[in-house]
């Protein structure tokens, strides 16, 4: 593939209050001066996400001789643009919602159901604590660390060498952790009626009164739901005829349910013919079994996947494959120049800052200890944070029929869950696949309010094959949420109790004095 040279221009961090301007000193400082580079460098990091920020600080603190390139702002996506931002406004969405619905459910004061909180007074607050957050992946943070770090643009200009701020470094390997950013759909004058992303909807300072979003997957469904709790007249629009096409269809049709009570419009199954503004504001036109209709809008949000940033790394002069999916790399993380490797977004269809992070840490074992660790062996948990919450860890049903694997599915509902039910919070269900025959858990899926908080138990039991019946003898403290683990195996113990095993007990009795 010719590499795209046209470089995607970041967002600007706006507003420019204090707690911005101490994100920016720490993320991206006005007054930083490049080092002078190293004769050679044990590793280059090009990307200052969390592949990259992990792939440095491991590998210096081994000892290792390491440098960091940035352009824009350290902490990547999570940081500044997703997790974090996105988890603020998600609990401030989350506390207005329970609010008005305090005295209807739990006898609660009485809230106007109509009534709003203050909108820039919570991005304040996403902000201050974005803020205090960022400190933990500053510039000055990580020269601390010992990583000689650069900020610019980093291109290759050979199979060892990487240009930065017109100094060049070498290296013996090198990472590329450049991430991703939001595809924008091929919609005609979707450009030029203007648009949000998750690079700069964090920085709007007054609540939209009408909010579309393109994009049912996880980023669309969590920020729809929280713009509709917060106060906007939201509507979500998806070419699949359901939300959350990835998940089960009984547990996407639950979070569906949610968005819908929570006054999110669903328009499912559609195309997105053209987009326009005019009047004041934006309008999307769509078309549904030949039918149009029109949405109009003050905001459009796209949140419709995710593309690779690939423009402007040189990759061909470092004898670097990649397609329109990324950078091309084998199970160890090595790209098509064995001195180069790449993790994260960037390279990876497991877009999740978790997995960069378990991602870095094989590059680091692979790339400066000549181990053989494989990506392939990861066990790789992710959740979707609408309310409820929707996690899943290792197979679904369909990729192990896809496998030729045979399976027993065991669910157990919220609604047998007493803490859930006095939580009020009992619509959602633990669902568990199991190697037939046996109590080996291959995959699960929890539907719950905590459920990432709550999914950890069932990573652990994946990854190292602690099967149902000796999570059944672990004692869980009454009443939690997390009790539906526990229920979860009891129910498949008391698949043990075959008619046979229930005669022997029959016998026992009988003689028993």
């Amino acid at each position: 593939m010719t590499e795209p040279t046209h470089m995607h221009a970041p967002a600007p961090v706006e507003p420019l209050d204090v707690h911005n301007q101490k994100l920016l000193d720490n993320v991206h400082p006005s007054s930083w001066v490049n080092p002078e580079p190293a004769p050679r460098y044990h590793l280059v990091v090009i990307g200052g996400g969390t592949a990259g920020l992990v792939s440095a600080a491991g590998a210096a603190g081994l000892g290792a001789r390491v440098a960091l390139i940035e352009r824009h702002l350290m902490g990547g996506d999570c940081l500044n643009v997703g997790c974090v931002p996105s988890k603020g406004v998600i609990r401030a969405a989350r506390a207005w919602h329970d609010a008005r619905q305090a005295q209807a459910r739990f006898a609660g004061p009485a809230v106007d159901p109509a009534s709003r909180g203050d909108f820039a007074a919570a991005m304040e607050r996403m902000r201050r604590l974005r803020a205090g957050i960022s400190v933990h992946d500053s510039f000055a943070r990580f020269r601390s660390l010992g990583v000689d770090v650069f900020l610019g643009d980093g291109r290759f200009t050979g199979p060892d060498t990487v240009e930065v701020g017109g100094k060049t470094l070498r290296f013996r390997r090198a990472v590329i952790a450049t991430g991703g950013r939001a595809g924008v759909p091929p919609v005609p004058g979707l450009a030029e009626a203007g648009f949000l992303t998750n690079e700069t909807v964090f920085n709007l300072t007054a609540l939209p009164e009408r909010l579309v979003v393109i994009g049912g997957g996880p980023i669309g469904c969590e920020l729809a739901q929280s713009f509709a709790r917060l106060g906007s007249r939201v509507s979500l629009l998806d070419v699949a005829p359901q939300v959350l096409i990835r998940e089960d269809a009984d547990a996407a049709a639950i979070v569906q349910r949610s968005l819908l009570a929570d006054g999110v419009h669903l328009e499912l199954g559609v195309k997105i013919v053209e987009a326009r503004s005019g009047h004041g504001g934006k309008a999307l036109v769509l078309e549904k079994d030949g039918t149009r209709q029109e949405i109009e809008a003050d905001h459009i949000l796209v949140a419709a996947g995710r593309v690779p940033n690939l423009e402007g790394l040189g990759l061909e002069a470092a004898g670097v494959r990649s397609t329109k999916a990324g950078v091309e790399v084998d199970d160890h993380l090595r790209t098509s120049n064995p001195r180069i490797y790449a993790c994260g977004d960037v390279a990876s269809r497991y877009q999740f800052t978790h997995a960069a992070d378990a991602q870095a840490r094989i590059v680091i074992q692979n790339a400066l200890f000549k181990g053989r660790a494989k990506a392939s062996a990861l066990t790789l948990p992710w959740c979707t944070y609408t309310s409820p919450e929707i996690a899943h860890v290792g197979l679904y049903e369909k990729d192990a029929r896809e496998k030729g694997i045979e399976v027993d599915t065991l669910t157990v509902e919220l609604s047998t869950v007493d803490r859930a039910i006095l939580d009020g919070a009992d619509e959602g269900f633990l669902r568990l696949h199991l190697k037939k025959g046996t109590d080996e858990i291959l995959g699960a899926t929890l539907v719950a309010e905590h459920a990432g908080d709550m999914i950890g138990e069932l990573c652990l039991a994946v990854t190292h094959k602690i099967g149902l019946g000796k999570i059944a003898s672990v004692i869980h403290p009454y009443p939690t949420q997390g009790e539906v683990v526990k229920k979860a195996a009891d129910a498949w113990r008391r698949t043990k109790l075959t008619p046979t095993v229930k005669k022997l007990f029959a016998w026992w009795f009988r003689v028993f004095r």
